[in-house]
C-alpha cells in the first residue's frame, strides 16, 4: 500500500539556502535537501483503487499559481520539540487549494484530516533536543522572509511509517 500526500516543491535555490540552517542542534536528524516540501494534506498508506480515485480528483483542481512566503524559523512539539521547520504564511490562496483538496478528498471517502493546516518546511525532526537548546538554535539563526511561485503541486509517495523521506513524486498537477 503506498504511503501519500500532497504537496508543494520547494525550488532549488530556496532548498540550497534552507540547508544553510543545517547543523548545532544535538538531537536534531536533518532532511535532505531533495527531500523538502511543503504538505498541503497527508493522505497515509491506501489501496491501489484509493490512490488512483485520489489521481482522477487532483487532476480537477484548477487553481492560479500560489505564491507561498517563508518567514522565518520556528519548533513543533512544546515542551519535547520534535520538528524545526520554515514557517510559511497561511496565504489565502494557499489556504483554499489545501481546502480544496481536503474537500476533494472526503468526498472519495477518505477521513478528514485531524490536525490543523499550518503551513510549513521541515528541516529537521528531533529527540531528546530540550526547548532551551531548540531556543538557543533559533536565536543564532538568522532566515530573512523568502517568496517562491508554486506553479504545481504534487502526490508524493514515502516508505511505511518512517518519515522524512525519500520522499517520491508520482505525479504533478499543474496550478494556471
Amino acid at each position: 500500500m503506498p504511503r501519500l500526500f500532497t504537496g508543494l516543491q520547494i525550488p532549488a535555490g530556496l532548498a540550497t539556502e534552507l540547508a544553510l540552517m543545517r547543523g548545532g542542534l544535538t538531537g536534531a536528524r536533518w532532511i535532505d535537501t531533495e527531500d523538502y516540501h511543503l504538505t498541503l494534506r497527508f493522505i497515509g498508506d491506501i489501496d491501489p483503487e484509493t490512490a488512483d480515485a485520489v489521481d482522477e480528483v487532483m487532476v480537477g483542481i484548477r487553481r492560479k499559481p500560489v505564491t507561498v512566503t517563508l518567514e522565518g524559523l520556528d519548533y513543533f512539539g512544546g515542551d519535547k520539540p520534535r520538528a524545526i521547520v520554515a514557517k510559511a504564511q497561511p496565504s489565502a490562496a494557499l489556504v483554499e487549494l489545501q481546502a480544496e483538496q481536503e474537500r476533494l478528498l472526503r468526498r472519495i471517502g477518505l477521513p478528514p484530516e485531524p490536525r490543523r493546516f499550518v503551513p510549513h518546511v521541515t528541516l529537521a525532526r528531533m529527540r531528546g533536543a530540550s526547548q532551551v537548546a531548540v531556543a538557543h538554535y533559533l536565536g543564532t539563526r538568522g532566515f530573512l522572509s523568502r517568496r517562491f511561485e508554486a506553479e504545481a503541486f504534487v502526490l508524493y509517495s514515502a516508505r511505511d511509517s518512517v518519515g522524512g523521506g525519500p520522499y517520491v513524486v508520482e505525479a504533478e498537477y499543474p496550478l494556471g
